[in-house]
């Protein structure tokens, strides 16, 4: 057995812990709470007018797009109050903050100093406000101008013996511009070595999907949730993690829509809702949201789907043609004997328990879909970072597609992404595997000839930085370090490079694990006004639901040292490929309207790109699946079922399944506050949810300090000095929060086809604190 050294992020394994309080989880979410809350953010970080200015404009139509989750703007009614929830709030007060990083500030603290802090305490130092430089041995970063900090990069990068020993990671806050002029630069140079947050949260999704639908996206739209019967909601907190999605399904309840939920927690956005837009909210009185919730254990959603499926199956052998879509499953799809013949290997009371359910909690979801075709399914990370992620959205687009529910209006799929451009991050040919129609394309209008071989994933570039072959890392905004899989391991492999550079906006905990050398280059938020030669610009993004759509930003920034993306992109590409480019990378520089016409030579469906995207509320791209058309690279015009098999699960005695997840005031990796009201934890992050039961067996009390180990590949792994809190979890099921327990998912733990981090499942034993 091996043990992981632990010199990694210095605020892995803390001294002492905070005074934690707990108190009663809810059971609805939002209300006035969620404003107050809001607002002191607002205040604390921006101050009144700057705050107000930000929030009228956030999401409006001529106005930006929140820099946080993906959930879509309403097409037509948005909302002359607010069109922006709680978190969105926050987001715009970290960066829209008036606090800001000089060269004094970085002169004043070290890195090793900053690195002790933890990653909430990083967060809340404030925005970057120029170029910092951290020369090999140095100790502390230094204010560079921006010539130097490209030629530095350009050094680098055109010493490489290969274009392949770069990588460049992409964050879901990009802009589509920026996107796609970064992945120009990126294969110009010669590599397609573009891991992305994708491979870290739906890219289960995206393979899924495009294998049996054939495209890796949702097929609803917004306004497909208030014309519905029943939305199934699995894996996925929307209450903390897309909290407008709320005012979607209470829109859908009050229409008649029935909702069920499945999550191994009872979270409070699943289950009741007080909008705060309407008297009845502000009177506190909630819309009941959840008619069941399915309490699966971790993992347990494909045993719930392939029990559901052959109650589903029996109910339409007793009643021939009035459960199946028969028209649409002999039209539209193939292996439907096969599939159905794979579900008679399974007993019920055998997947129910698999599930974590009883035989009737199936039964009561089967009743509410038995009848009903016009059927919308949710998910997000509770279903794709899992090693059978592909196959439990494939099981997902089964279930759909023996109801018929897919490419009509009221039905179909909705994977819910969790950042805001991630998914137009991927349309703009973002991504470490290209298709080969797409590389014509850019060899078609740019003339120069891009790499063909995959580039690096996620895992893969870290394993890759270990392994030395990886020199130089350049991050397009993101924390990586506190994103990615087995922390310590990860900031070792990080330390090996020659140079790591990142593009932000504020301070994190990647600028503090580096390379031998180190570069921060600040950039404009999304709420920042963007001047190019005297003109203000806009920016275009995609939501989960395929509208692309303009974004404005409204403030002024917080320093004249600030570059917006696109413009440090260009002028990278312009430093490291000099006369030998083919692209006018000067012309890209100075206009957004440049590159989008681009764009609109490139990627299907982007056509007239800077008249769709100036018309109030953007446009739709193309997806055919949504109209009821499959157009499949392995079987054409038909969809498959997919047979797979239920996952394994074994534990020793003394282990348990742990599930990492976010806490009510956090953002991925962005940390607002130390309070998770929702689930009654206060002024506390390490802490670990057990079930009572599991407690008792052990010998925890509530509240008692213990340190978690996990065990995969011989090697062991520690978090330690975390609290145990009581909640109500399925047995021999655990949760905690991430990036703290980051450190215990194991780096090859990944999702069968789509090499995900398996972090909603971790074995990991648990043992009384000594210290």
């Amino acid at each position: 057995m091996s043990k992981q050294a632990e010199k990694g992020p210095a605020a892995e394994n803390p001294e002492e812990l905070l005074d934690l309080k707990i108190t009663h989880p809810k059971d609805w979410a939002a209300g006035i709470p969620a404003v107050t809350v809001a607002m002191v953010d607002i205040l604390k970080e921006t101050g009144l007018a700057r705050g107000m200015e930000g929030l009228f404009h956030m999401n409006k139509k001529s106005g930006f797009d929140c820099s946080g989750c993906a959930w879509p703007d309403p097409d037509d009614d948005r909302s002359p109050i607010a069109e922006y929830c709680e978190n969105g709030a926050k987001a715009l007060a970290e960066e829209a903050t008036t606090k800001k990083l000089t060269g004094d500030f970085f002169a004043e603290n070290s890195v090793a100093d900053l690195a002790k802090l933890n990653d909430y305490e990083i967060g809340k130092k404030g925005r970057i406000a120029q170029p910092v430089y951290l020369a090999k041995g140095a100790t502390h970063y230094t204010p560079v101008s921006w010539d130097f900090a490209f030629k530095k990069i350009a050094d680098e990068l055109n010493a490489l013996a290969s274009p392949d020993e770069a990588a460049f990671y992409t964050s879901g806050r990009t802009s589509n511009e920026a996107s796609f002029t970064y992945q120009l630069f990126v294969r110009e140079f010669g590599t397609n070595n573009m891991p992305d947050c994708s491979n870290m949260c739906h890219e289960s999704t995206g393979v899924g999907l495009a294998d049996t639908i054939g495209i890796g996206k949702g097929t609803v739209t917004l306004n497909d949730f208030y014309d519905t019967d029943v939305i199934i909601i699995m894996g996925q907190n929307p209450g903390t993690n897309h909290p407008r999605m709320l005012s979607a399904l209470e829109k859908a309840k009050q229409k008649g829509s029935k909702i069920i939920a499945v999550n191994p927690l009872h979270e409070a956005g699943l289950m009741g809702f007080k909008n705060p837009q309407t008297v009845k909210g502000i009177l506190g009185i909630k819309t009941q949201l959840a008619d069941l919730y399915l309490q699966v254990k971790i993992n347990g959603d494909m045993a719930l789907l392939k029990a559901m499926e052959k109650l589903l199956y029996e109910a339409e052998r007793e009643n021939s043609g009035s459960v199946f879509d028969h028209e649409f499953i002999k039209k539209n799809t193939t292996g439907y004997v096969a599939f159905l013949d794979s579900l008679n290997q399974y007993k019920i009371d055998d997947l129910a328990k698999a599930a974590g359910l009883t035989v009737n909690e199936i039964e009561q979801a089967v009743d509410l879909i038995k009848n009903k075709s016009r059927i919308i399914i949710c998910w997000a990370m509770g279903i794709t970072q899992h090693k059978n992620g592909v196959d439990t959205v494939k099981e997902i687009v089964n279930l759909a597609m023996l109801k018929g529910a897919i490419g009509k209006p009221g039905a179909g799929l909705c994977p819910v992404r969790g950042h805001s451009n991630v998914q137009g991050n991927r349309t703009m040919m973002i991504w470490d595997k290209p298709k080969p129609k797409q590389l014509d394309k850019l060899r078609e209008v740019f003339g120069f000839e891009p790499p063909r071989g995959h580039g690096y994933d996620v895992v893969e570039s870290i394993k890759a930085m270990d392994e030395d072959k990886l020199k130089v890392f350049f991050a397009m905004g993101g924390n990586f370090l506190s994103a990615t899989p087995d922390t310590l391991f990860t900031a070792q492999a990080m330390r090996k490079l020659k140079l790591s550079v990142h593009v932000s906006t504020k301070l994190n905990r990647s600028h503090l694990v580096h390379g031998e050398e180190a570069l921060i280059l600040p950039t404009l938020s999304r709420s920042d006004k963007d001047v190019v030669n005297g003109e203000e610009q806009f920016i275009s993004c995609e939501n989960s639901m395929g509208v692309v759509q303009m974004s404005k930003g409204m403030l002024k920034p917080v320093s004249e040292h600030l570059m917006n993306e696109n413009q440090i992109i260009c002028n990278l590409a312009k430093a490291t490929l000099g006369n030998r480019a083919f692209v006018d990378w000067d012309k890209y520089s100075q206009s957004y309207d440049a590159v989008r016409d681009a764009i609109a030579k490139v990627i299907p469906g982007c056509e007239d790109y800077n008249q769709k995207v100036r018309l109030p509320g953007g446009f739709y791209l193309p997806n055919a699946a949504r109209e009821g058309k499959f157009i499949t690279e392995k079987n054409g015009a038909v969809v498959p079922f997919n047979i797979a098999p239920l996952p394994k699960h074994e534990l020793a005695a003394d282990e348990y399944h742990m599930a990492t997840i976010r806490s009510h005031d956090q953002f991925n990796t962005t940390i607002y506050g130390l309070d998770d009201r929702y689930r009654g934890i206060h002024n506390e992050r390490r802490v670990i949810l057990m079930n009572e039961n599991d407690m008792k067996n052990a010998g925890f009390r509530a509240e008692e300090k213990v340190d978690l180990f996990n065990y995969d590949d011989g090697v062991e792994r520690v978090a330690r000095l975390f609290v145990v809190v009581p909640y109500n979890i399925p047995e021999g099921n655990t949760a905690t929060y991430y990036p703290e327990a980051n450190v215990l998912v194991p780096i090859n733990s990944v999702a069968e086809q789509s090499n995900t981090p398996t972090s909603k499942l971790v074995n990991i034993k648990i043992r009384k604190h000594v210290g």
